[in-house]
């Protein structure tokens, strides 16, 4: 049987952590900024966590 490919926008997008969490970047943040206040925008830069209903789909993408 052929090795399993990873999903190449998943590869992009997601990133796994030591303890197996997946990490997620925050929508909303590439632009029409001007009408966002700064406290919306700030806490749109730190790194989110996949929940749990979703992350079994996306381990399946990234082939772990």
């Amino acid at each position: 049987m052929p090795k399993m490919k990873t999903h190449s926008s998943a590869k992009k997008r997601f990133t796994v952590t030591g303890s197996g969490k997946i990490k997620r970047r925050k929508a909303y943040k590439s632009h029409i900024l001007t009408k966002m206040s700064k406290k919306r925008k700030l806490r749109l830069r730190h790194a989110g966590l996949v929940s749990k209903a979703d992350e079994k789909r996306i381990k399946h993408l990234l082939c772990i």
